[in-house]
């Protein structure tokens, strides 16, 4: 759309609708989502303490079977925390040592930290710029370079509730004969062509931390597969490696699901597809009043005014983060915060310049896009219970900042 509209436009288009402006809006409410579930949360934590089963039990078992039927796929293990979902994808798919990964520089610490963890050298390629989410061709430019011959899976993270270009992954996938694997932390009902996101790849890794689409009350996890022989693989390797008990089979580790948690997510389950429709329906509204107001921008890149996140063709966004692009980035997010509106910066640091990280190799300038990003995104309030009129507090506050 070019040059954003004089300033008096932007008072004027988005001061129509806000209602109260000097309102404080929180990132995320835990209490709005908690409050409608509260007896019914709480029947389920006490049939954990009446039945005793704390650690898997029946209520992981009966979480499982439910997620796999929603899901759409054959196999879901439960289990600790996302970390420990992606480290037990990999080491399912038997990728360690002598192996190498193929994954973005984009994302939480733990998708590569998995891939350490399993053994596994980790090779990053660029994102697309429009979605952020790891771009094919970047990966094939990886899979041609020095270290192609020993990557043996590609990793793309399904960023912000948006699938990757999933055709283009299968076809690289089948064409080079590697593992997918995909980090569905943040994409819980996302699907890619009709099939959601856990049944895409050869093994996917799920994180129900409590800020996720599909919340715990604390750390917990599940893997899912069609393939019988990976989900038995990551069922024993979450036990300590244990096929019957006390005879251990390999080193495994204690990534086992808790009965609490299992109960939380097995009524949350009933109530996902709602939630994350509401998620659409707050998008869209954020989508209307920014054009509106004349703020939105054609991307991928800002010039004066916002880009706003894209929605591609092919692909069911469950939005777990809404994501704009401004060059303004950290004096906006300040100017939101003297306005007690939330924000949030998802990612700040590539993880190719993390300080923790430097063995991989990489430097300043290795993956420009992912560096550009980083520089640029901010997340706006998003949750289901996010009223019309917070996001209305919310856009009236970026008009006032950008004139």
């Amino acid at each position: 759309m070019g040059r954003p509209p004089p300033r008096r436009c932007y008072h004027v288009c988005v001061q129509k609708t806000a209602v109260t402006p000097a309102q404080p809006v929180p990132m995320l409410d835990l209490k709005r989502h908690y409050q409608p579930l509260h007896g019914e949360l709480l029947a389920a934590l006490e049939h954990v303490l009446e039945t005793q089963q704390f650690i898997l039990g029946e209520q992981v078992t009966a979480f499982e079977h439910a997620a796999a039927l929603k899901l759409g796929v054959k196999h879901a293990v439960g289990c600790s925390s996302g970390t420990d979902a992606l480290w037990l994808a990999l080491a399912a798919a038997r990728i360690g040592p002598g192996s190498a990964v193929i994954t973005t520089p984009f994302s939480f610490f733990a998708t590569v930290s998995a891939i350490l963890r399993a053994g596994a050298r980790v090779v990053l390629a660029d994102v697309d710029p429009v979605t952020l989410n790891l771009n094919p061709e970047s990966v094939e430019t990886a899979l041609d370079g020095p270290d192609g011959s020993t990557v043996k899976a590609v990793l793309p993270v399904h960023l912000y509730g948006q699938c990757v270009d999933w055709d283009s992954f299968a076809r690289l996938g089948q064409y080079r004969g590697l593992r997918l694997i995909e980090d569905a932390a943040q994409a819980w009902g996302a699907e890619w062509n009709t099939t959601k996101a856990g049944g895409l790849g050869d093994i996917a890794a799920f994180s129900f931390y409590p800020t996720k689409n599909l919340s715990a009350a604390g750390d917990a996890g599940m893997v899912t597969t069609n393939s019988p022989e990976l989900a038995e693989r990551a069922r024993m390797l979450r036990q300590h490696g244990m096929r019957r008990r006390y005879y251990h089979d390999e080193v495994g580790w204690n990534a086992r699901l808790d009965g609490f948690q299992g109960a939380i997510l097995q009524v949350k389950l009933k109530y996902i597809d709602n939630w994350n429709q509401a998620r659409r329906v707050v998008a869209e509204c954020y989508h209307t009043l920014f054009r509106d107001a004349g703020l939105a921008e054609k991307g991928p890149y800002p010039a004066h005014g916002i880009v706003l996140p894209q929605h591609v063709f092919g692909s069911v966004h469950v939005w777990h983060q809404y994501v704009i692009r401004t060059s303004r980035r950290d004096e906006l997010r300040a100017f939101l915060a003297a306005r007690k509106i939330g924000s949030e910066i998802y990612y700040p640091v590539p993880l190719h310049l993390q300080d923790a990280l430097r063995s991989l190799g990489y430097g300043p300038g290795s993956f420009p896009e992912a560096e550009l990003a980083a520089r640029e995104v901010l997340a706006l309030p998003m949750f289901p219970e996010l009223r019309e009129d917070e996001q209305k507090t919310v856009v009236s506050a970026i008009a006032d900042f950008l004139s």
